[in-house]
């Protein structure tokens, strides 16, 4: 089992990164590829070792929690490694475990993939298992809060989580706070309510290439 790898990425695509580890380059697919691009600083990546008959794969995750709400997501009966993926690239892991144990299907609804059904299976599954993972992301009520909030159509700020994850992978990458903000300006009537990081990132770029 591998649990983590520390190197630097040193190239990333819209589904993973390649990390240099002593000179062996690794492919890590990730919620947010955009997120760990740091120029040449090391980073650590927390990762989950899938073997399957016809691959080895490594999935990754910026924090701990993100990797133990994948590894629950994963017991759900029709979940598998892509979904588990898609669900984190579209929600925070104490947004989704609060969503679990509140039985908000329809928060559950709007992640990539879930469909009613899904969701009733996440949280048959999993409402009894995330107590130790709500404590781990500061109790339950922030997260509820974060429900609330993503509910409503917001985020921690203006433009919601997804905006929220595209704008510090572009920070990332060296572009200022009054960039984003234009860029954010002119991008926010365009913006659907299901538009995914990686959607956000390259309407972004494109807009900020022009200047």
């Amino acid at each position: 089992m591998i649990d983590f790898v520390r190197g630097r990425v040193i190239h990333w695509e819209t589904e993973y990164v390649i990390v240099d580890v002593r000179d062996i380059g690794y492919q890590v697919y990730t919620p947010n590829p955009y997120s760990f691009v740091k120029n040449d600083d090391a980073v650590t990546i927390f990762t989950h070792h899938h073997v399957r008959e016809d691959a080895t794969l490594l999935f990754g995750f910026a924090t701990r929690e993100e990797q133990s709400m994948f590894r629950k997501l994963l017991e759900v009966s029709g979940i598998g490694p892509r979904v588990a993926l898609g669900i984190l690239a579209g929600g925070k892991p104490e947004a989704v475990a609060a969503a679990i144990q509140q039985e908000n299907i329809a928060f559950l609804t709007k992640l990539p993939g879930i469909g009613k059904k899904t969701a009733q299976r996440m949280i048959l599954d999993l409402k009894d298992k995330l107590d130790a993972l709500t404590t781990g992301f500061g109790g339950a009520a922030a997260g509820l809060a974060l429900v609330d909030m993503m509910d409503s159509g917001g985020g921690a700020s203006e433009g919601g989580t997804a905006w929220q994850e595209a704008r510090e992978a572009l920070a990332a990458l060296g572009y200022t706070a009054a960039e984003l903000d234009r860029a954010w300006h002119v991008l926010k009537g365009t913006v659907k309510p299901d538009e995914t990081v990686d959607a956000l990132m390259k309407k972004a770029l494109q807009q900020l290439f022009k200047g």
